[in-house]
């Protein structure tokens, strides 16, 4: 039997996960108070019909202070009877969630007439953060849309079923480092072709950036050394049957040299790798 707890921020995109789950054969119980979490995998465990060998459950804010501290210990019990179980966790900036929440005009779980909005946006990521910290998978939603959080939401399910999953992102640190990466990687160092006029309007993806950083060897031995430590540590993560690993190489804009650097390293792992994701937050923001 396999378990998925599905946990967020309100407006992340939980309920987008769950019904995808739905679609890839799960079958999904929003809103689950954690004190039924026990009950109902072992349950499940003991009726051993078809229809309960994959479950998802959503968890968020509505839930007690003290049942979602102990989250972990009950995914430590439900480990220790032999049940793969992970917890995936839906995150988004505040900007993001107050105009998600203005677009649709949903009132927020914690919102009410004496906590505003945003109040309630920053109450609830205090409330879920032992989830947050305790979780085998975070996604920041914020610059994805429904189509791509599907994708995420697929490629993080067959994880079990098809081998580790690696995603790979480029950033700019002007904007911050990127939620739930496992690994960052920083090539401020390496040659701007900011400060080349000809090339500033460019991204690492076009051919004249592309000519000018390959004719540095700094910026090669850089890809080279990311791309051994990746080769040389990622079995060992895959060994402990880690679903997924994710990847941030950033930059100062996230324009020329981490989008550079990320392409490069990610062909050199897709030929392990194959479903391997490749995402530059700043080109597609």
């Amino acid at each position: 039997m396999e378990l998925i707890v599905v946990s967020g921020l309100s407006g992340a995109g939980k309920s987008v996960a769950l019904r995808q789950l739905e679609d890839l054969g799960y079958y999904c119980i929003d809103n689950l108070p954690l004190e039924m979490l026990g009950p109902i995998a072992k349950r499940a465990l003991r009726i051993a019909e078809q229809r309960f060998s994959r479950i998802a459950l959503g968890i968020d804010a509505r839930d007690s202070r003290d049942a979602i501290r102990g989250l972990p210990q009950y995914m430590d019990r439900l480990r220790s009877r032999g049940l793969s179980a992970r917890v995936l966790f839906l995150t988004a900036d505040e900007e993001t969630l107050l105009k998600r929440f203005a677009e649709t005009r949903r009132r927020h779980p914690l919102s009410g007439s004496d906590r505003p909005l945003l109040e309630a946006v920053k109450a609830e990521r205090e409330l879920l953060e032992p989830i947050g910290a305790y979780a085998d998978e975070v996604i920041d939603t914020s610059r994805m849309n429904l189509h791509e959080l599907r994708e995420r939401i697929r490629l993080s399910a067959r994880g079990s079923e098809a081998g580790m999953l690696i995603a790979i992102e480029s950033f700019g640190y002007k904007n911050g480092v990127p939620d739930g990466v496992d690994f960052v990687f920083d090539v401020r160092c390496l040659p701007n072709p900011h400060w080349k006029e000809q090339l500033r309007a460019h991204s690492g993806q076009d051919r004249e950036v592309i000519d000018w950083l390959s004719e540095h060897d700094s910026v090669g031995t850089m890809i080279d050394d990311i791309s051994g430590f990746l080769e040389r540590w990622l079995p060992s993560f895959a060994r402990q049957n880690r679903p997924y690993v994710s990847i941030g190489i950033g930059c100062t804009g996230g324009q020329h040299r981490s989008v550079y650097v990320a392409e490069c390293v990610a062909r050199r792992l897709k030929a392990v790798y194959p479903e391997l994701q490749l995402r530059h937050k700043e080109l597609s923001a």
